[in-house]
């Protein structure tokens, strides 16, 4: 089975990124045909100057080797270095209705939150559509905010293989329930666009200043608390088994802690979590020509993919002449 995701380099990796994305492609190269690609075009979309884009291209990928993606059993690459993806992208476009993209929630949303308004954040989709299609994934592993995307990937697909026969494998989204949509710090969906992340790499006092602002309720130190839809106790649960989780819930129910004590456990809990990746991350940041090297190698194995694909859909099309 093939499994495929990817990830924007567009700033510092948080956990929503880590439960919503990551671990679930770590976890799948375990048994799995894994795809993993940083997507550089679509990080394009959110201003980044050239410089910058390419310094997180490449904290991303660390980050990435760091958290566990294992280039010896995934494929793993940057998605400007296979160019099929552009192709792709465009021939796509003439089988995409403008409909199916002014219904999309991601770009109505963003432009709703202040990010300005332009054709890459709304073709975002039809990008992501090619992504997809290219590498005839059977999973996308996505939080619940992307499976619009998929949806719209596959309704493209069908207007394409409506007219030139089955060419486009159909893939098929998968959610971790649990982890669907990680809270950030104010209780929406944990976003850089929001600006309410709580970042994986960094200094420990500054993730312990990120923690202290978590958004909770005001209810005296000696009373009782709800946990259900407290946003500390629900990003800590993610870090937890179903005991230490029940252990976290009787000490809010029995009173005499306050939130600031359960910001202090959840930062605890997060910074004991990720130290055997920090070490991983610091050997990569020493060696980014090895960093550079894997992506390469990812890019070539992708292509022996693409490249059979990409010849067809030429012929089909009539751009091979």
């Amino acid at each position: 089975m093939r499994v495929l995701t990817g990830i924007q380099p567009s700033g510092d990796l948080h956990i929503g990124n880590y439960f919503g994305s990551i671990k679930q492609m770590v976890d799948a190269q375990k048994e799995n045909d894994t795809f993993a690609f940083i997507a550089n075009y679509h990080a394009m979309s959110s201003g980044n100057g050239g410089e910058r884009l390419a310094e997180l291209t490449m904290q991303t990928a660390t980050d990435f080797l760091a958290l566990g993606i294992d280039p010896e059993k995934s494929t793993f690459w940057v998605q400007s270095d296979v160019k099929e993806v552009l192709e792709l992208y465009w021939v796509l476009s003439a089988f995409t209705p403008m409909g199916l993209l002014e219904r999309a929630h991601s770009y109505k949303d963003k432009v709703a939150k202040g990010i300005s308004a332009n054709h890459s954040l709304f073709s975002y989709p039809v990008l992501m559509a090619a992504d997809i299609l290219l590498y005839s994934p059977d999973i996308i592993p996505v939080g619940k905010d992307q499976i619009q995307h998929v949806e719209i990937a596959r309704d493209i697909a069908i207007k394409f293989n409506n007219e030139y026969g089955e060419v486009f494998k159909l893939p098929e989204f998968k959610i971790e329930e649990d982890v669907a949509t990680v809270p950030g710090t104010d209780g929406q969906k944990m976003s850089k666009s929001y600006k309410n992340t709580v970042n994986i790499f960094g200094e420990e006092k500054k993730q312990l200043k990120t923690i202290k602002k978590i958004v909770t309720e005001q209810i005296a130190l000696e009373a009782p608390k709800e946990y259900e839809n407290c946003n500390v106790y629900n990003m800590a649960k993610l870090f937890l088994n179903e005991n230490e989780c029940q252990e976290l819930q009787e000490r809010y129910k029995r009173g005499g802690e306050g939130h600031g004590h359960f910001k202090l456990y959840l930062h605890d809990v997060i910074w004991e979590y990720f130290a055997p990746y920090r070490e991983k991350r610091e050997y990569y940041k020493m060696h980014q020509d090895e960093v550079r090297d894997i992506l390469k190698t990812g890019a070539n194995k992708a292509r022996t993919v693409t490249s059979p694909l990409i010849e067809q859909i030429r012929s089909l099309t009539g751009i091979n002449y």
